[in-house]
């Protein structure tokens, strides 16, 4: 029993010296003066900037676009069978002359028809003719001449005027105009046999070649103007604006060190949904030396437009579309700005007071109401440091001996 009091006390002792200590420590901590607090010191930044100053701005515009013809065409056969090659060769990059023949679709068996369906009319006609020599006197030389110009191998001639309705009722009743158109519309459609070239062009591709056989409407080649071809030149909505159909342009292109004068002749009426660009077509003609080939990419200049009242900065001094950072009070504050124009570099733009200072670089990391400064501005001088620096240079002539005069 003693021993368990025993330990009792040695436990209470030790934290009453433990408590005391404590209390003792934070005593003496309080008796100490607290060290002054240090503010962190504010660091400024070195920035470009310039004041703002609105004046009329000619601003001219480029930008890239793809040749394309101005006539693309799909070569479709009118008619079923053998394809037959001509003088142009039925293959891709093969040049032709607008009335070429292209190729010919086999014609041996129509011609064979269209001549049994002419000796059949002339059949026709010679037993009608005894007829209308005793019927129609007056109309008897006329139709002896028709029936003497009909040639098998060549194409009718044209039918006599009928100006007698009872005449107009006799042929009628012996099937002779009927036969007639019947052999007209069969010589269309032999001569949709031969395909001839209807523009100066080449073949951008062949899907049938020489031998094969096809169908009716069936696409053998796909062919394009070389003459007369067109700059697609897609442009930010911001400047097709600016671009007026009309317009005279030069294009270029950096690869060939070459020009070639264009003319704007439409613009799209509609937004490309993909890059929210809006087409401009230029034409240009291909007659001159060196030529233009299709699918090329050229730079387009547009002349220029006078924009009254604005002002010109780099386009990367412009973040979240239209913000701009200006200094006031030499810290940096956010200002919308109205865009008026967007070139390769820079942008055209107003909405901000003049005078006030913009800053024409691009900022990363900085927040609005940073301390900054403008790069080459001149620092105000502490006062009194011109009048330390006179004194420090008359000490320094009073120190230096006389010389005697002589």
């Amino acid at each position: 029993m003693k021993k368990i009091d025993r330990r009792i006390v040695i436990i209470a002792a030790l934290i009453f010296i433990v408590g005391l200590s404590y209390g003792l420590m934070k005593y003496l901590i309080s008796l100490k003066d607290a060290p002054p607090m240090k503010h962190p010191r504010e660091m400024k930044r070195f920035v470009s900037a310039v004041p703002v100053e609105y004046k009329t701005i000619v601003s001219p515009l480029v930008a890239p676009g793809r040749v394309s013809s101005v006539n693309e065409i799909d070569i479709i056969a009118e008619a079923s069978g053998k394809i037959i090659s001509s003088s142009v060769p039925l293959k891709k990059a093969s040049s032709f002359s607008m009335g070429d023949v292209l190729f010919t679709i086999y014609p041996d068996e129509a011609i064979l028809a269209l001549k049994a369906k002419k000796s059949q009319f002339l059949n026709s006609l010679a037993n009608l003719l005894p007829d209308i020599g005793l019927d129609f006197p007056e109309e008897e030389k006329t139709y002896m001449d028709f029936f003497s110009s009909i040639k098998l191998d060549k194409p009718l001639p044209d039918l006599p005027v009928i100006q007698n309705e009872k005449m107009r009722i006799f042929l009628t009743s012996r099937n002779i105009l009927s036969d007639y158109y019947n052999i007209e519309k069969d010589e269309l459609q032999l001569n949709r046999h031969t395909i001839r070239a209807p523009f100066n062009g080449t073949y951008s591709d062949v899907y049938l070649e020489t031998g094969a056989y096809t169908n009716t409407g069936g696409r053998v080649a796909h062919a394009i103007c070389t003459d007369e071809l067109e700059l697609e030149v897609p442009l930010e909505r911001f400047n097709a604006q600016w671009v007026k159909i009309g317009d005279r342009v030069q294009v270029r292109s950096d690869l060939r060190d070459l020009e070639w004068q264009g003319r704007v002749v439409r613009k799209s009426q509609f937004v490309d949904e993909n890059t929210q660009s809006q087409s401009v077509f230029v034409k240009l003609r291909n007659h001159t030396s060196p030529s233009v080939l299709s699918g090329e990419y050229l730079k387009t200049y547009f002349p220029g437009q006078a924009i009254p009242h604005a002002m010109e900065i780099p386009r990367n001094a412009v973040f979240n579309s239209n913000e701009v950072f200006i200094v006031v009070d030499g810290r940096l504050q956010k200002r919308n700005i109205q865009i008026i124009k967007k070139n390769e570099n820079t942008i055209i733009f107003n909405g901000l007071e003049e005078k006030d200072l913009l800053v024409t670089q691009p900022l990363i990391n900085v927040l609005e109401g940073t301390l900054v400064e403008i790069k080459g501005q001149a620092q105000e001088k502490e006062p009194g440091t011109e009048e330390k620096k006179k004194g420090g240079q008359k000490a320094k002539n009073s120190g230096e001996p006389k010389k005697n005069a002589s």
